[in-house]
């Protein structure tokens, strides 16, 4: 399999795409606004525990309140459990050989570990989404490029993908061996064969920052952050950028130079897999992945056979038809419907991946009369969910053709990020958010000019929706745009004009 990452940075955007023979199967987008909050670390302040819910409200010091479930406490509050751990060893210790009662966890509620006003230390698990807040936990994990810190908890895994027994046990054991008391560590798949240096500098590493992290707890008066994660590009080369990717490409010098200071760091063997992209066209329609994007955009995805798959996303679900389309096969109606649910089955585990789609996902592939092609149907799914990082899990076939799955969400998918309610239809749909018209408009100016040096001015039509954006918040990005293409971008508004419509004039 050819793997390759690219990097498109931006002073107003980030995005990551991962390119697998020649199709983008994951694409993370960070915008300057700062709305990617997974990883971060903060002091949080209790403001209301709800035991009918067994959840508590979180300021973070953002504009909504986090959410913590009962189960993301950190257990080592159930002081009881641990006292009746003790009078257990005592017993043993002074000779006591009756039969010892079994101790069992105690399940305490979320009312007996926090209360309001309580000052705790909180991790974003999930993204803001809708009008819901972020998700947070207290079990932190610190991420390095070989290892996973988990300060919390005393456990040593290794990462699934690492097969060999032999690794697996040497790399457990050297992990054991190394690390503090009660220290938990997860040993990543990028791990496989590296030596014990290699591990204990980088477990020194993550240590010191956990260190670093407790005492800015300590410092803070007030909710608020304490610990930021890696830029999208750095998270990049961290979590993705292994020996299944054979190329990472990147168009900004500036960043370029950050991620190779990162790899002589953490990993000095990946610096000649590493290239500064300075090719005439924007990087992004170079490797075809602008379309891409363009097409995740649209609620009807055609197969190449004629079929089509339709894409719904609701508040509680997402629902995906499959049709024939076009397609009326060759044989029998039997063998048209199973042709048509196996290619729409690939379609799907790619528009998953590639949308980030996450929650309850309900699909209804066409209606087949033989048991063993639903069966067929669903191991297909299964199998091509298996490269899927997200967790999944995915229910037979029902007799209505229906298959309910779900996948584990953790960001916003590409529809929420890019898209926003549309105003012209009273929020019945969607259309593109002003960030996203404006980021359109920069890159279309640089594919106007990728081949027009020459000074001279750009006028931009837009409309007073996208103007106001572009003059009052963008001032920034139209700066570094000017002195990259060498013109000056004159913004005029049009009453007329739709929020995505636009036009350039070069003279």
């Amino acid at each position: 399999m050819h793997a390759e990452l690219i990097i498109n940075s931006r002073p107003y955007e980030t995005r990551v795409a991962l390119v697998e023979n020649g199709m983008v199967v994951e694409l993370h987008v960070e915008r300057r606004s700062g709305q990617e909050l997974v990883g971060n670390i903060y002091k949080g302040r209790v403001v209301r525990v709800l035991p009918g819910m067994q959840a508590a409200f979180v300021d973070i010091g953002l504009e909504r309140t986090a959410f913590l479930y009962v189960s993301d406490v950190k257990r080592e509050l159930l002081d009881l459990e641990e006292m009746m751990l003790a009078n257990q060893g005592e017993q043993e210790d002074s000779g006591y050989l009756g039969a010892m009662p079994e101790i069992t966890s105690i399940p305490l509620g979320i009312e007996d570990m926090l209360r309001e006003g309580q000052d705790i230390m909180v991790q974003v698990a999930k993204e803001p989404f809708g009008n819901k807040g972020p998700r947070v936990t207290c079990h932190i994990s610190l991420p390095g490029r070989h290892l996973v810190l988990m300060p919390t908890l005393n456990h040593i895994g290794v990462s699934r993908k690492i097969e060999d027994r032999e690794e697996r046990e040497r790399l457990k054991c050297i992990v054991e061996e190394i690390r503090p008391n009660q220290m938990g560590f997860i040993i990543r798949t990028v791990s496989e064969g590296a030596p014990t240096e290699k591990l204990s500098g980088e477990m020194e590493f993550l240590l010191r920052l956990w260190s670093d992290i407790q005492a800015r707890m300590e410092r803070l008066s007030g909710p608020g952050l304490i610990y930021k994660d890696l830029a999208v590009s750095l998270r990049a080369v961290r979590d993705l950028f292994t020996r299944e990717v054979d190329k990472l490409v990147i168009d900004s010098p500036e960043e370029h130079k950050m991620v190779m200071d990162f790899i002589y760091t953490f990993a000095p063997r990946l610096r000649y897999s590493v290239e500064l992209y300075e090719g005439p066209d924007p990087i992004f329609d170079a490797y075809g992945i602008e379309m891409e994007i363009s097409r995740a955009l649209q609620d009807k995805i055609w197969l190449k056979s004629g079929g089509y798959i339709v894409i719904e996303q609701t508040e509680a679900l997402t629902a995906i038809d499959v049709n024939t389309g076009s397609y009326v096969g060759k044989r029998n109606l039997e063998e048209t419907i199973l042709k048509t649910n196996l290619e729409a089955v690939k379609e799907i585990a790619y528009q998953l991946r590639f949308r980030n789609i996450g929650g309850l996902i309900v699909i209804d592939f066409i209606d087949m009369e033989k048991k063993a092609n639903k069966e067929r149907v669903f191991q297909a799914l299964k199998e091509a969910l298996a490269k899927d990082r997200a967790k999944t899990n995915i229910l037979p076939m029902s007799d209505l053709g229906l298959i309910e799955m779900t996948r584990k969400r953790t960001r916003e998918n590409l529809s929420n990020l890019l898209c926003q309610p549309c105003f012209y239809c009273e929020g019945r749909g969607t259309l593109k958010s002003v960030s996203t018209v404006c980021y359109e408009i920069f890159r279309d100016v640089e594919r106007e000019c990728a081949s027009i040096r020459e000074p001279g001015n750009i006028y931009i039509f837009v409309s007073p929706k996208v103007e106001e954006v572009m003059k009052e918040e963008e001032q920034d990005s139209i700066l570094d745009l000017e002195r990259r293409t060498n013109k000056r971008l004159i913004i005029l508004s049009r009453e007329e004009y739709h929020l995505e419509q636009y036009e350039l004039r070069i003279q």
